[in-house]
């Protein structure tokens, strides 16, 4: 399985992006969709889940200005990233778990100017 996430850029704060997540496998076989993101110098930090079954989790930093989703025709997952901070400036990746299995993607840079 692989896994390409996209959409990352250059925004301003109070700004939004949606990052992209195309799967190389039908995503109904994960049980877990989820985005982390990693900060220079600071470790990777869980920042959204969603279920197979549609139930999303979120980081306290981001509820109610980021949304996961997920198409399952396309085989992507999504985020939705709203009234953006620079402290939400990192690379984002985007991670898939089936059954044991863990599938990475690549990151994705969102820096956000203040």
């Amino acid at each position: 399985v692989q896994l390409q996430a996209s959409g990352g850029g250059l925004v301003q704060a109070g700004g939004s992006l949606r990052l992209s997540c195309a799967a190389s496998d039908s995503i109904l076989s994960f049980n877990y969709m989820r985005w982390y993101r990693q900060a220079p110098g600071k470790q990777r930090e869980l920042v959204a889940s969603i279920l197979s079954g549609g139930s999303t989790n979120y980081a306290d930093s981001v509820k109610g200005r980021f949304t996961i989703s997920r198409d399952n025709t396309k085989n992507t997952a999504y985020l939705q990233m709203n009234s953006l901070k620079p402290e939400d400036t990192a690379v984002y990746y985007c991670r898939a778990d089936k059954t044991i299995r863990v599938y990475w993607g690549q990151g994705t840079q969102v820096t956000v100017s203040s």
